[in-house]
């Protein structure tokens, strides 16, 4: 079997790779991730990851494309539903380059994440696989996922804080900031009481 990996970042990939190449397969790592924002970002993960694939004998190819006005016209219509669009344009390229270059199957290192919406992505690489005639390889790497980021940590490999698109960057800064904001809601309270009790 040939198998095309997509791959959205060197950590996530660590437990993937490790679980196929166990299974007897070696996959062809490749690199199509027009979300990653800002480029910084974008520049980091990737040379992360062709740094790693060297140091591991992967061979790797890139569709280096920082793709920021792409991704923001696609998923500009509903932002708050941005997911699946992502999932499907990284997926559906994925599988035409599968095809354009002779291989029979593909999947991705976005299966490890538990952060991502499992379904939502198997139902994108599906639709992808029937659109360019392609075998989609279904592997639920999520177990893995733990001891995949300990060995990433452990390579001192770049660890990232958010999935690569600037608004799911803002989501990180705005939940941070609610929880600041019921922490000092909280301690204002906790001081009121013990006001108040000592006023007894």
């Amino acid at each position: 079997m040939s198998l095309l990996l997509h791959i959205c970042c060197a950590p996530c990939s660590v437990a993937c790779i490790g679980e196929l190449r166990q299974e007897g397969l070696e996959p062809v790592g490749y690199w199509f991730n027009p979300n990653i924002h800002p480029y910084t970002e974008y520049r980091m993960r990737r040379n992360t990851l062709v740094d790693y694939a060297k140091s591991i004998g992967l061979k790797l190819n890139l569709n280096d494309e920082y793709g920021l006005r792409p991704f923001v016209q696609a998923v500009a219509a509903d932002i708050d539903h941005r997911c699946g669009v992502c999932y499907a344009m990284r997926m559906q390229e994925t599988a035409r380059y599968a095809a354009e270059q002779g291989f029979d199957s593909f999947t991705s290192t976005l299966f490890i994440s538990p952060y991502q919406n499992h379904e939502l992505l198997k139902k994108a690489a599906e639709e992808a696989a029937r659109a360019y005639g392609v075998t989609f390889v279904y592997r639920d790497f999520r177990p893995f996922f733990r001891q995949g980021q300990d060995e990433a940590r452990a390579l001192g490999l770049y660890m990232q804080k958010y999935c690569g698109c600037i608004f799911s960057e803002e989501d990180r800064y705005l939940a941070a900031k609610r929880r600041k904001k019921a922490q000092r809601e909280a301690e204002a309270a906790r001081q009121a009481q013990e006001a108040a009790a000592k006023g007894q």
